[in-house]
């Protein structure tokens, strides 16, 4: 027999409007359909209610309501996650979209940022000021779900993560108070949010260090096709050993969109950014690998730091279908080379790919218990990705992930990145928690969630359950 599922309290949830500023949608109202979007087109629930903040003192009786109404709670910044966890059936969205101001201290060279601003908000406000904060490659993506993740980007190398770069940040915990959090003030929960997830309590804003970059960067891509992938990586493998920080590098297995006119074969990208003003070494680094393996196209050029950063957001549009698996790598030795370019190379479609990240850098610096984020010793990163848009593609494109991620896991290290982490993989909270953060940090991570959300009220998340120990 079906369990019987009470159905959400409308009148209550209607109430929501005399409390807050910004606008509740529920189902019988124009625009609840495209308030309920997220990023995933796989991902099709219907909310009892999405509140819309215009300002932080929204957000308390949000809480307030789930916690008396006893409904799921999702919090949404950019909409961007991959897993769907930015709404939920029959409970409340609190959407933060709307709390998106960005403001620049060139002076301190600091960056506050609401909790509602995408990527792109960030670097046109950083640009005039020749500052960039390290951010991740998409530039529609939001900076609360980068953050509290952990942050790659094109920065990567130079600077660290998003998360090695937050300065402070505010946040509203369960129980309904604002708090400010730092290395000195609730540093635990300080040290959860960097790389825990939305676990801890609904991050309002963010203050990052800034650096300085541009007006232009040196920045640019090798291209090459299939027949070339393995000797090429091998090289790229070499090239990687001892480069200097300022150069970030991602190397991309995917067949290009149409409109790049490079033809409908798989070809290997190795996408780069140079982060120093000193052009002529840049150059000089860059010839070493252009010597050891000769791209058969080359795209080279000085390019505007947001021009760059929304070079990849054509493919990754809002309502792609999206499954994701990721893994780290302490070596990239002939075997995984040799088991790279064969998974990669059964790509035949446009609409998923893979990135081998290169780590190391001022990444690879930061001691491992300085933030929950894991596994510093890693110096690849791989993420396997689709971003299809025909539903009966489904099947195929998730068993090419599943696949390709299946074949890597014997060379893994542990550590899982959760912002590359999909949904539906048939592990619970605690196993995923696990594989994620690994025992020591984990049940670090749980003495924060007992600390700041013991009932587990932000639940709609990579969840780390209160009571759930890792050796338990």
């Amino acid at each position: 027999m079906a369990a019987i599922v009470n159905p959400p309290p409308i009148e209550a949830l209607r109430g929501l409007r005399t409390k807050v500023a910004g606008p509740v949608f529920m189902a019988e109202d124009a625009g609840y359909d495209e308030a309920r979007r997220v990023w995933n087109g796989m991902i099709d629930r219907r909310p009892a209610a999405i509140v819309r903040a215009v300002t932080v003192a929204d957000i308390g009786p949000v809480i307030e309501a789930a916690r008396r109404l006893r409904l799921p709670l999702a919090i949404r910044g950019g909409g961007h996650n991959v897993a769907g966890n930015g709404t939920v059936d029959g409970g409340i969205v609190l959407d933060l979209s709307a709390l998106s101001r960005v403001e620049v201290d060139p002076k301190a060279r600091t960056v506050r940022v609401e909790a509602g601003a995408t990527l792109a908000y960030i670097d046109r406000a950083t640009e005039p000021h020749a500052l960039a904060v390290p951010i991740g490659v998409v530039s529609g993506t939001g900076i609360a779900g980068l953050t509290l993740g952990g942050g790659f980007g094109w920065l990567t190398r130079a600077y660290g993560l998003s998360v090695d770069n937050l300065i402070q940040a505010e946040v509203v915990t369960a129980n309904g108070e604002l708090v400010r959090t730092s290395a000195t003030e609730h540093p635990e929960l300080f040290w959860g949010i960097r790389g825990g997830g939305g676990n801890f309590g609904v991050v309002t804003s963010f203050t990052f260090r800034a650096y300085p970059l541009g007006p232009r960067i040196l920045a640019g891509t090798f291209i090459y096709p299939k027949p070339r992938w393995t000797a090429a990586l091998r090289a790229y493998r070499d090239w990687t050993a001892g480069l200097p920080d300022a150069l970030t590098s991602i190397v991309t297995f995917m067949v290009p969109p149409p409109d790049w006119e490079l033809g409908n074969e798989a070809l290997m990208f190795i996408g780069f950014a140079w982060a120093s003003p000193d052009v002529a070494e840049g150059q000089a680094v860059l010839e070493r690998l252009r010597q050891a393996a000769r791209p058969d196209v080359e795209v080279l050029d000085p390019v505007r730091w947001p021009d760059w950063q929304a070079a990849f957001d054509a493919i990754l549009p809002k309502g792609v279908r999206a499954y994701w698996k990721n893994a780290s790598f302490d070596r990239l030795d002939d075997s995984m080379i040799d088991a790279i370019a064969d998974q990669a190379g059964r790509l035949t479609w446009f609409g998923t790919a893979a990135d081998v990240h290169h780590m190391e850098g001022a990444f690879g610096r930061v001691p491992e218990d300085a933030t929950a984020f894991p596994n510093r010793t890693a110096r690849y990163w791989l993420n396997i990705y689709g971003y299809w848009g025909d539903p009966a593609d489904d099947a195929d494109r998730i068993a090419w992930v599943r696949g390709f991620a299946g074949a890597m896991a014997p060379h893994a290290m542990a550590g899982q990145y959760i912002n590359f982490m999909g949904a539906g993989d048939g592990r619970d909270d605690r196993q995923k928690a696990l594989a994620a953060y690994g025992r020591e940090k984990l049940d670090r991570l749980v003495r924060v969630k007992q600390r700041y959300d013991p009932e587990n009220l932000f639940r709609i998340n990579h969840n780390i359950p209160p009571g759930v120990k890792a050796g338990g």
